[in-house]
């Protein structure tokens, strides 16, 4: 079967959701983008890498002051000039088509940013969101970022604020609720590589076979 089919996963910050989409995309042999879609909707839009940067996966609100002044540099040299008036809904819009070109291209794994409902009237799609236990979040969390538990705990509640809000906003579903994905799974059960392994079986019988 050599459809071109995408796998969209949804996580909570600390559950080993990068990494398992890092070793899910490497097993089918697909490409996987997460960050890397930051860099690739400023190449395509002539933006500068840092209004994607400050914008991902919040929700809409005003670019213009703050972190940025009026002296910072918008746009990229030898690119269309856009309106001073950006928000993160704009920014939204370009990642969204650069998110829908490479579905078009090749099969991929994405990571966060809405991709799910991006590709929403895509057929060959298997939505997926990973949490994990608030235990093994934290101490993955401490151990990744080297800080303390409390901080862990801090971070993962301001994370799971923005991440849901964001999502909440753009796609009008419920992020983590399990009617808005096709699988929900807790990696505390089965261990990152065996999670891996469980949604690629899922994947495989929900597509009808991945080659």
């Amino acid at each position: 079967m050599n459809e071109k089919y995408v796998i969209n996963i949804g996580r909570q910050l600390g559950s080993g959701g990068r990494e398992i989409g890092v070793k899910l995309a490497k097993e089918l042999g697909i490409a996987f983008y997460d960050k890397e879609l930051i860099e690739l909707a400023s190449q395509e839009s002539g933006l500068c890498k840092e209004f994607f940067e400050k914008a991902d996966e919040k929700a809409s609100q005003s670019l213009i002051g703050g972190l940025f002044g009026t002296r910072f540099p918008f746009i990229t040299e030898g690119s269309m000039p856009y309106s001073n008036c950006l928000s993160n809904d704009a920014l939204f819009k370009i990642q969204s088509d650069v998110i829908r070109r490479l579905a078009e291209e090749h099969s991929c794994l994405f990571v966060g940013r809405c991709a799910d409902y991006i590709l929403r009237d895509n057929p060959r799609c298997v939505n997926v969101f990973i949490s994990a236990s608030m235990a093994d979040r934290i101490q993955r969390i401490m151990t990744r970022r080297n800080i303390s538990k409390d901080e862990a705990e801090e971070l993962i509640e301001k994370m799971d604020k923005r991440r849901s809000t964001y999502y909440n906003y753009y796609s009008y579903n419920t992020w983590g609720a399990a009617a808005t994905y096709h699988l929900c799974i807790d990696s505390s059960v089965l261990g990152i590589d065996g999670t891996t392994a469980f949604i690629k079986e899922f994947a495989m019988k929900k597509l009808g076979g991945l080659q």
